[in-house]
């Protein structure tokens, strides 16, 4: 009896140890695949903090070139309204010296017609002194 019981209990102990051995390997083997699963998504996980990195230092050169185009356009704009504030002042002046001018012109055709009306008396006196001198020896 105690021969049959410690044989049962060796071939029950066997039968532990083969399920034993079949359950080690298979939790071996989901150890596996799971490290293979933790590789693979540390792989991604570093894959997309890459492509983050590279989206990030695209963006902040586009940011770069954004703000160096703003800037450009500002001195270019300042550029434009010096010149626009010159041309104001220099339309200005013209403007004066063409009042200026005009009022100048004014002037001497009055002058001009002053002297013009003089002279036509002055050539009446003439004719007239010439036709009284010449009844006149």
């Amino acid at each position: 009896l105690i021969s049959s019981a410690t044989k049962s209990l060796r071939m029950e102990t066997e039968i532990l140890e083969k399920k034993l051995q079949e359950a080690q390997l298979k939790l071996a083997e989901k150890d596996g695949d799971k490290e293979k699963e933790i590789q693979s998504l540390k792989r991604l996980v570093s894959e997309l903090e890459f492509q983050l990195t590279m989206e990030k230092s695209n963006n902040e050169s586009f940011l770069d070139k954004l703000r160096k185009e703003i800037k450009h356009k500002a001195e270019e704009l300042e550029k434009l309204n010096q010149e626009r504030t010159q041309l104001i002042h220099s339309l200005s002046q013209v403007q004066e010296e063409n009042s200026l001018l005009q009022d100048t012109v004014r002037r001497e055709c009055e002058e001009r017609q002053g002297l013009t009306a003089a002279l036509g008396r002055a050539r009446e006196q003439v004719l007239e002194l010439r036709r009284l001198s010449g009844t006149f020896p």
